[in-house]
Protein backbone atom coordinates (compact mmCIF):
# COMPACT_ATOMS: atom_id res chain seq x y z
CA UNK A 1 0.00 0.00 0.00
CA UNK A 2 1.38 3.41 -1.04
CA UNK A 3 0.51 6.98 -0.09
CA UNK A 4 -1.11 7.54 -3.48
CA UNK A 5 -3.58 4.77 -2.63
CA UNK A 6 -4.57 6.72 0.49
CA UNK A 7 -4.94 9.97 -1.47
CA UNK A 8 -7.07 8.25 -4.11
CA UNK A 9 -9.23 6.54 -1.48
CA UNK A 10 -9.81 9.76 0.49
CA UNK A 11 -10.80 11.63 -2.68
CA UNK A 12 -13.36 8.97 -3.63
CA UNK A 13 -14.68 8.77 -0.05
CA UNK A 14 -15.16 12.56 0.12
CA UNK A 15 -16.58 13.03 -3.38
CA UNK A 16 -18.72 9.86 -3.12
CA UNK A 17 -18.33 9.53 -6.86
CA UNK A 18 -15.48 8.10 -8.98
CA UNK A 19 -15.91 10.65 -11.79
CA UNK A 20 -15.71 13.69 -9.50
CA UNK A 21 -12.84 12.15 -7.55
CA UNK A 22 -10.91 11.56 -10.78
CA UNK A 23 -11.45 15.20 -11.78
CA UNK A 24 -10.24 16.35 -8.36
CA UNK A 25 -7.12 14.21 -8.69
CA UNK A 26 -6.57 15.18 -12.35
CA UNK A 27 -6.45 11.56 -13.49
CA UNK A 28 -8.71 9.41 -15.66
CA UNK A 29 -11.50 7.44 -14.00
CA UNK A 30 -10.52 3.88 -15.09
CA UNK A 31 -7.03 4.03 -13.49
CA UNK A 32 -8.59 5.45 -10.32
CA UNK A 33 -11.09 2.59 -10.14
CA UNK A 34 -8.26 0.08 -10.62
CA UNK A 35 -6.20 1.70 -7.84
CA UNK A 36 -9.12 1.50 -5.40
CA UNK A 37 -9.77 -2.12 -6.36
CA UNK A 38 -6.06 -2.87 -5.88
CA UNK A 39 -6.19 -1.23 -2.43
CA UNK A 40 -9.18 -3.37 -1.42
CA UNK A 41 -7.41 -6.51 -2.66
CA UNK A 42 -4.27 -5.59 -0.71
CA UNK A 43 -6.27 -5.06 2.48
CA UNK A 44 -8.58 -8.01 1.85
CA UNK A 45 -11.68 -5.93 2.65
CA UNK A 46 -14.43 -4.04 0.86
CA UNK A 47 -14.23 -0.28 1.44
CA UNK A 48 -17.20 0.92 -0.63
CA UNK A 49 -20.79 -0.17 -1.18
CA UNK A 50 -20.74 0.15 -4.96
CA UNK A 51 -24.45 -0.52 -5.39
CA UNK A 52 -25.34 2.61 -3.41
CA UNK A 53 -25.92 5.93 -5.15
CA UNK A 54 -24.19 8.12 -4.20
CA UNK A 55 -21.26 5.88 -3.30
CA UNK A 56 -21.14 4.88 0.39
CA UNK A 57 -18.38 3.65 2.65
CA UNK A 58 -18.72 0.32 4.39
CA UNK A 59 -18.15 0.29 8.16
CA UNK A 60 -14.62 -0.91 7.44
CA UNK A 61 -14.25 1.90 4.92
CA UNK A 62 -15.31 4.50 7.51
CA UNK A 63 -12.67 3.19 9.92
CA UNK A 64 -10.01 3.24 7.21
CA UNK A 65 -11.01 6.76 6.09
CA UNK A 66 -10.58 8.31 9.55
CA UNK A 67 -7.06 6.91 9.87
CA UNK A 68 -6.12 7.64 6.24
CA UNK A 69 -6.96 11.32 6.71
CA UNK A 70 -4.78 11.50 9.84
CA UNK A 71 -1.89 9.73 8.13
CA UNK A 72 -2.01 12.06 5.11
CA UNK A 73 -2.08 15.10 7.42
CA UNK A 74 0.94 13.79 9.33
CA UNK A 75 2.75 13.13 6.04
CA UNK A 76 2.10 16.69 4.85
CA UNK A 77 3.32 18.01 8.22
CA UNK A 78 6.48 15.90 7.98
CA UNK A 79 7.16 17.18 4.47
CA UNK A 80 6.76 20.84 5.49
CA UNK A 81 8.92 20.35 8.58
CA UNK A 82 11.66 18.61 6.58
CA UNK A 83 11.68 21.44 4.02
CA UNK A 84 11.97 23.94 6.84
CA UNK A 85 14.85 22.11 8.51
CA UNK A 86 16.65 21.97 5.17
CA UNK A 87 16.10 25.65 4.46
CA UNK A 88 19.35 27.54 4.98
CA UNK A 89 17.63 30.95 5.25
CA UNK A 90 15.71 31.01 8.53
CA UNK A 91 12.22 32.44 8.44
CA UNK A 92 9.24 32.49 10.77
CA UNK A 93 5.70 33.10 9.58
CA UNK A 94 3.22 34.32 12.21
CA UNK A 95 -0.57 34.25 12.02
CA UNK A 96 -2.66 36.40 14.36
CA UNK A 97 -6.24 37.49 15.00
CA UNK A 98 -6.72 41.25 14.86
CA UNK A 99 -7.70 41.73 18.51
CA UNK A 100 -4.31 40.43 19.72
CA UNK A 101 -2.66 43.52 18.21
CA UNK A 102 -4.06 45.63 21.04
CA UNK A 103 -2.21 43.61 23.66
CA UNK A 104 1.40 42.46 23.87
CA UNK A 105 1.80 40.96 20.41
CA UNK A 106 3.38 44.06 18.77
CA UNK A 107 5.95 44.29 21.58
CA UNK A 108 6.64 40.53 21.31
CA UNK A 109 7.26 40.85 17.57
CA UNK A 110 9.52 43.91 17.95
CA UNK A 111 11.58 42.30 20.72
CA UNK A 112 11.91 39.03 18.80
CA UNK A 113 13.12 40.90 15.70
CA UNK A 114 15.64 42.83 17.79
CA UNK A 115 16.95 39.63 19.40
CA UNK A 116 16.94 37.50 16.22
CA UNK A 117 18.19 39.67 13.40
CA UNK A 118 18.95 36.67 11.17
CA UNK A 119 15.33 35.43 11.25
CA UNK A 120 12.97 36.79 8.59
CA UNK A 121 9.63 37.37 10.35
CA UNK A 122 6.38 37.76 8.38
CA UNK A 123 2.90 38.52 9.79
CA UNK A 124 -0.47 37.34 8.48
CA UNK A 125 -3.84 38.37 9.89
CA UNK A 126 -6.20 35.39 9.91
CA UNK A 127 -8.87 33.79 12.06
CA UNK A 128 -7.97 31.08 14.57
CA UNK A 129 -9.52 28.37 12.39
CA UNK A 130 -7.61 29.63 9.34
CA UNK A 131 -4.44 29.56 11.45
CA UNK A 132 -5.01 25.87 12.23
CA UNK A 133 -5.34 25.08 8.53
CA UNK A 134 -2.33 27.23 7.63
CA UNK A 135 -0.19 25.52 10.28
CA UNK A 136 -1.09 22.06 8.95
CA UNK A 137 -0.44 23.18 5.36
CA UNK A 138 2.93 24.67 6.34
CA UNK A 139 1.92 28.23 5.35
CA UNK A 140 2.62 29.65 8.83
CA UNK A 141 4.81 28.45 11.70
CA UNK A 142 2.99 29.87 14.71
CA UNK A 143 -0.41 31.42 15.36
CA UNK A 144 -1.92 33.65 18.04
CA UNK A 145 -5.67 33.29 18.44
CA UNK A 146 -8.51 33.10 20.93
CA UNK A 147 -10.52 29.95 20.08
CA UNK A 148 -10.07 26.76 22.13
CA UNK A 149 -9.95 24.29 19.24
CA UNK A 150 -8.52 20.81 19.66
CA UNK A 151 -6.59 19.24 16.78
CA UNK A 152 -4.37 16.18 17.07
CA UNK A 153 -1.74 17.78 14.83
CA UNK A 154 -1.56 21.11 16.67
CA UNK A 155 0.11 22.00 19.97
CA UNK A 156 -1.64 24.82 21.80
CA UNK A 157 -0.30 26.90 24.70
CA UNK A 158 -2.76 29.09 26.60
CA UNK A 159 -0.64 32.16 27.38
CA UNK A 160 -3.14 34.14 29.41
CA UNK A 161 -6.84 34.62 30.11
CA UNK A 162 -7.70 38.20 29.21
CA UNK A 163 -10.57 39.87 31.04
CA UNK A 164 -13.59 41.01 29.08
CA UNK A 165 -14.80 44.57 29.65
CA UNK A 166 -17.74 46.63 28.38
CA UNK A 167 -17.35 49.45 25.86
CA UNK A 168 -20.10 52.09 26.23
CA UNK A 169 -20.92 55.35 24.42
CA UNK A 170 -19.55 58.29 26.39
CA UNK A 171 -22.22 59.46 28.85
CA UNK A 172 -24.29 56.26 28.67
CA UNK A 173 -26.52 55.80 31.77
CA UNK A 174 -24.80 52.48 32.57
CA UNK A 175 -21.52 54.35 33.08
CA UNK A 176 -22.85 55.85 36.32
CA UNK A 177 -24.98 52.87 37.41
CA UNK A 178 -22.35 51.16 39.61
CA UNK A 179 -18.58 50.60 39.76
CA UNK A 180 -18.71 47.33 37.83
CA UNK A 181 -21.41 45.90 35.60
CA UNK A 182 -22.92 42.44 35.16
CA UNK A 183 -24.19 40.82 31.98
CA UNK A 184 -27.67 41.15 33.46
CA UNK A 185 -27.22 44.93 33.33
CA UNK A 186 -26.63 44.73 29.58
CA UNK A 187 -29.56 42.62 28.35
CA UNK A 188 -31.70 45.62 27.37
CA UNK A 189 -28.95 47.03 25.15
CA UNK A 190 -28.01 46.35 21.53
CA UNK A 191 -24.94 44.11 21.73
CA UNK A 192 -22.36 44.75 19.01
CA UNK A 193 -20.24 41.63 18.39
CA UNK A 194 -17.22 40.94 16.17
CA UNK A 195 -16.01 39.46 13.96
CA UNK A 196 -19.07 38.71 11.84
CA UNK A 197 -17.20 35.95 9.96
CA UNK A 198 -15.59 33.47 9.86
CA UNK A 199 -16.99 31.56 12.82
CA UNK A 200 -16.35 30.26 15.42
CA UNK A 201 -14.69 33.42 16.72
CA UNK A 202 -14.48 35.85 19.63
CA UNK A 203 -18.12 36.74 18.88
CA UNK A 204 -19.16 33.22 19.89
CA UNK A 205 -17.31 33.56 23.21
CA UNK A 206 -19.34 36.67 23.99
CA UNK A 207 -22.64 35.07 22.97
CA UNK A 208 -21.81 31.94 24.98
CA UNK A 209 -21.25 34.08 28.08
CA UNK A 210 -24.84 35.32 27.87
CA UNK A 211 -26.24 31.91 26.95
CA UNK A 212 -24.49 30.17 29.85
CA UNK A 213 -26.23 32.56 32.23
CA UNK A 214 -29.65 32.12 30.58
CA UNK A 215 -29.50 35.72 29.33
CA UNK A 216 -30.36 37.13 25.91
CA UNK A 217 -29.45 40.64 24.68
CA UNK A 218 -32.32 42.69 23.26
CA UNK A 219 -30.64 42.89 19.85
CA UNK A 220 -27.46 41.57 18.26
CA UNK A 221 -25.50 43.68 15.78
CA UNK A 222 -22.66 41.84 13.98
CA UNK A 223 -19.71 43.67 12.46
CA UNK A 224 -16.37 42.79 10.90
CA UNK A 225 -13.80 43.85 13.49
CA UNK A 226 -13.18 45.60 16.77
CA UNK A 227 -12.44 49.07 15.37
CA UNK A 228 -15.79 49.16 13.57
CA UNK A 229 -17.52 47.86 16.72
CA UNK A 230 -16.01 50.72 18.76
CA UNK A 231 -17.00 53.23 16.10
CA UNK A 232 -20.59 52.00 16.31
CA UNK A 233 -20.45 52.18 20.10
CA UNK A 234 -19.22 55.78 19.85
CA UNK A 235 -22.13 56.55 17.51
CA UNK A 236 -24.57 55.30 20.13
CA UNK A 237 -25.62 52.19 18.19
CA UNK A 238 -25.10 49.91 21.16
CA UNK A 239 -22.53 48.50 23.56
CA UNK A 240 -19.78 45.93 23.00
CA UNK A 241 -17.88 43.44 25.12
CA UNK A 242 -14.20 43.63 24.25
CA UNK A 243 -10.88 42.20 25.51
CA UNK A 244 -9.42 44.44 28.22
CA UNK A 245 -6.35 45.24 26.07
CA UNK A 246 -8.65 47.27 23.82
CA UNK A 247 -8.78 49.79 26.69
CA UNK A 248 -5.46 51.02 25.33
CA UNK A 249 -7.29 52.51 22.33
CA UNK A 250 -7.88 55.93 23.81
CA UNK A 251 -11.16 57.38 22.50
CA UNK A 252 -12.94 60.40 23.92
CA UNK A 253 -16.29 59.07 22.71
CA UNK A 254 -16.08 55.59 24.31
CA UNK A 255 -15.86 54.64 27.99
CA UNK A 256 -15.04 51.25 29.48
CA UNK A 257 -16.43 49.44 32.52
CA UNK A 258 -15.27 46.24 34.16
CA UNK A 259 -17.51 43.19 34.55
CA UNK A 260 -18.21 41.63 37.93
CA UNK A 261 -17.64 37.99 36.91
CA UNK A 262 -13.95 36.89 36.94
CA UNK A 263 -14.81 33.94 34.69
CA UNK A 264 -15.60 36.33 31.81
CA UNK A 265 -12.29 35.99 30.00
CA UNK A 266 -10.99 35.38 26.50
CA UNK A 267 -7.83 33.27 26.15
CA UNK A 268 -4.78 34.19 24.13
CA UNK A 269 -3.49 30.96 22.64
CA UNK A 270 -0.19 30.26 20.88
CA UNK A 271 -0.51 27.41 18.36
CA UNK A 272 2.24 25.41 16.67
CA UNK A 273 2.55 22.18 14.74
CA UNK A 274 2.75 19.18 17.04
CA UNK A 275 6.11 18.01 15.71
CA UNK A 276 7.71 21.46 15.48
CA UNK A 277 10.61 21.60 17.95
CA UNK A 278 12.41 24.54 16.36
CA UNK A 279 14.67 26.68 18.53
CA UNK A 280 13.02 29.86 17.22
CA UNK A 281 9.61 28.86 18.56
CA UNK A 282 11.04 27.83 21.93
CA UNK A 283 12.80 31.18 22.22
CA UNK A 284 9.65 33.07 21.21
CA UNK A 285 7.68 31.31 23.96
CA UNK A 286 10.39 32.09 26.52
CA UNK A 287 10.40 35.73 25.35
CA UNK A 288 6.63 36.00 25.83
CA UNK A 289 6.86 34.85 29.45
CA UNK A 290 9.76 37.26 30.11
CA UNK A 291 7.74 40.18 28.73
CA UNK A 292 4.72 39.24 30.83
CA UNK A 293 6.98 39.26 33.89
CA UNK A 294 8.51 42.62 32.93
CA UNK A 295 5.09 44.20 32.35
CA UNK A 296 3.62 42.53 35.48
CA UNK A 297 0.84 40.98 33.39
CA UNK A 298 -1.00 37.95 34.74
CA UNK A 299 -0.47 34.84 32.62
CA UNK A 300 -1.08 31.11 32.71
CA UNK A 301 2.05 29.48 34.21
CA UNK A 302 4.05 27.27 31.89
CA UNK A 303 3.21 23.57 32.30
CA UNK A 304 5.74 20.84 33.06
CA UNK A 305 5.26 19.59 29.50
CA UNK A 306 6.06 22.98 28.00
CA UNK A 307 9.00 23.46 30.39
CA UNK A 308 10.38 20.14 29.13
CA UNK A 309 10.12 21.35 25.55
CA UNK A 310 11.90 24.65 26.25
Amino acid sequence: MELRHLRYFVAVAEERNFTRAAQRLHIAQPPLSRQIQQLEETLGVQLFERTARPLKLTDTGKFFYSHAVQLLAQTAELESMTRRVGNIERSLSVGFVGSTLYGMLPKIIRRFRDDHTTVELSLHEMSTMDQIRALKDGHIDVGFGRIRHEDANIRRVVLREEKMIVALPQGHPLSALKPVLSLQDLVHETLIIFPKAPRPSYADQVLAAFHDRALKPRRIYETREVQIALGLVAAGEGISIVPSSVHGLKRDDVSYKELDDPSLVSPIIMSMRKLDESQDLREMLELIYRLYEEEKIDYVPVTDEERGRS
